[in-house]
């Protein structure tokens, strides 16, 4: 299938097509097919359009840029700057973005190259189903998104829960 949102789920596709044939005992299928998962994995293939959700009020021209302080660990300043082709991910992002503004979700164009987001790719989700990226250079805002689901405010609160809990490293 032609379709980014398909393509983001072929590593892990490819891994457990994989990991059967090794099941199977049929070494060169496997050992093809985990070469395809690490081929799909490393080569991010969305061409958008991308999303950046936050609270703060920009406007398009502006750039998005790294070294931020991370919204989940304030301490932390990220190398990257995040982004996402799922509306409804960059509205959830904008949401439990640290501030006081009101949540805006950013249609946004990168000006460099662009990897999967390690914190979800493989670590949370085999493959990329949440379309989730990051760079190095910055993003450039081309437009706003006004209409995406919200959360509820008791979808928020586990979300904060959750990331309160999170035991896990920010990969930056």
């Amino acid at each position: 299938m032609n379709d980014d949102s398909v393509k983001s789920a072929f590593p892990s596709l490819y891994s457990n097509i994989a990991k059967c044939y090794e099941d199977l005992g049929d070494s060169d299928k496997a050992k093809k097919n985990y070469e395809l998962a690490t081929s799909f994995k490393d080569k991010p293939s969305d061409k958008g359009p991308f999303y950046h959700g936050t609270k703060a009020d920009l406007s398009v021209g502006d750039l998005l840029t790294a070294g931020g302080s991370s919204n989940y660990k304030s301490e932390l300043k990220m190398n990257h700057i995040y982004f996402t082709a799922v509306v409804n991910g960059a509205g959830l992002a904008a949401a439990l973005a640290k501030g006081d503004g009101r949540e805006r979700v950013y249609i946004v164009e990168p000006t460099g190259g662009f990897e999967n987001d390690p914190n979800v790719t493989d670590k949370k989700f085999p493959g990329n189903p949440t379309r989730s990226y990051r760079s190095q250079a910055p993003l450039k805002i081309v437009g706003e998104v006004t209409d995406w689901v919200k959360q509820t405010p008791e979808e928020l609160q586990k979300w904060r829960e959750k990331l309160a809990n999170n035991k896990g490293e920010i990969i930056n």
